[in-house]
């Protein structure tokens, strides 16, 4: 059985998926599509891949259909998203989020409740230079590249969830349908882990595929994002971050509670 495989093109997800996609740690058969983390958390509420890599506040909508695997996701201590603009000032204003389902958008309620303007990550820099919102929620490299492009830094939501939880940021996970069942759960769960054991144990391997759909990424900041992203927790998410992050998302009422288990079981 073939399944469909959705990731982003960003490298921790590139490196960490290099080798399941390519045979490398496992014989598990996959159809992969890269897209824009917002794009994938979408596709997931159409029902339309097997395993996707989504947001973990965007799960709160697909409880009913996915459960989560311990394996492949993104979090961490240090990690979360950041609140920028184009000078010091207070969070405020028109605010960039990169997509409204994302987990960013969801902790930048931690702040209080703000006119948001959902675009592609990888645009908001450029809109606060130019003007076009005031402040700005960064993921991914933005974290390594808003002083490069004079930005200021005026909230780490990450350091602000810390505090409040004392629990990694859950950013992303990987979610498989629920209907393919728990043997298939498990295999999938076995083959995410151990592409991620070998990306760690084997990092020069995924280097041409990590370098190509980076695109115009610096080699430092792609290196720096990989060792940010992919750690201890892309090999089992911690359970108890994800359950209170969900559980902030009802309290915010971004998506309604769910009786389903969360992760596969």
């Amino acid at each position: 059985m073939t399944l469909t495989l959705g990731i982003s093109p960003c490298p921790n997800d590139t490196f960490a998926f290099h080798a399941l996609i390519h045979g490398l740690a496992t014989e598990l058969d996959v159809r992969t599509e890269l897209h824009d983390v917002e794009a994938l958390n979408r596709m997931a509420e159409d029902g339309a891949l097997d395993v996707v890599k989504v947001s973990v506040a965007a799960y709160g909508r697909l409880r009913e259909r996915y459960a989560l695997l311990r394996s492949g996701g993104a979090a961490g201590y240090g990690t979360g998203p950041i609140v920028v603009a184009a000078e010091a000032r207070e969070v405020g204003g028109r605010v960039a989020v990169p997509g409204t389902r994302t987990t960013a958008a969801l902790l930048l309620r931690q702040l209080g409740s703000f006119e948001t303007v959902a675009m592609p990550f990888d645009r908001i820099e450029a809109a606060l230079l130019a003007d076009d919102v005031d402040c700005g929620v960064l993921i991914h490299e933005g974290r390594f590249t808003y002083e490069q492009r004079g930005l200021a830094l005026l909230q780490d939501l990450g350091l602000v969830w810390e505090e409040r939880t004392g629990l990694p940021v859950p950013l992303g996970a990987i979610a498989i349908r629920r209907e393919l069942g728990p043997q298939t759960a498990a295999q999938v769960e076995r083959a995410v882990r151990a592409s991620v054991v070998y990306a760690r144990e084997h990092p020069a391997a995924s280097g041409d595929y990590v370098r190509r759909h980076a695109q115009e990424m610096d080699a430092e900041v792609c290196r720096r994002h990989i060792e940010l992203y992919v750690n201890d927790y892309t090999l089992d998410l911690d359970p108890a971050a994800v359950e209170r992050l969900l559980h902030f998302g009802v309290e915010q009422s971004a998506f309604p509670p769910s009786s389903e288990p969360v992760f596969v079981t």
